[in-house]
């Protein structure tokens, strides 16, 4: 210990403070109300039924492509 920290009073960390710190960083990363809306649309799976029902509707089609493994895992 470094001359200029002897006897100074050293934090101590109890067994619920690792619990409490991954708690709140939980907490701060999960999404909140509101933020997953996305998951609140009915997708469509099938680009022609999707195509059917945007061009009844009048609206435009987002495609969420990919190739591969969605999580990046070969």
């Amino acid at each position: 210990m470094p001359p200029q920290l002897q006897g100074a009073a050293q934090p101590q960390e109890g067994p619920g403070d690792a619990a409490d710190a991954l708690h709140i960083l939980h907490t701060l990363i999960k999404p909140q109300h509101g933020e997953e809306r996305w998951a609140t649309i009915s997708w469509k799976t099938d680009l022609t039924q999707a195509r059917l029902q945007a061009a009844a509707e009048g609206k435009p089609i987002l495609l969420w492509e990919m190739d591969g493994h969605p999580l990046g895992c070969t």
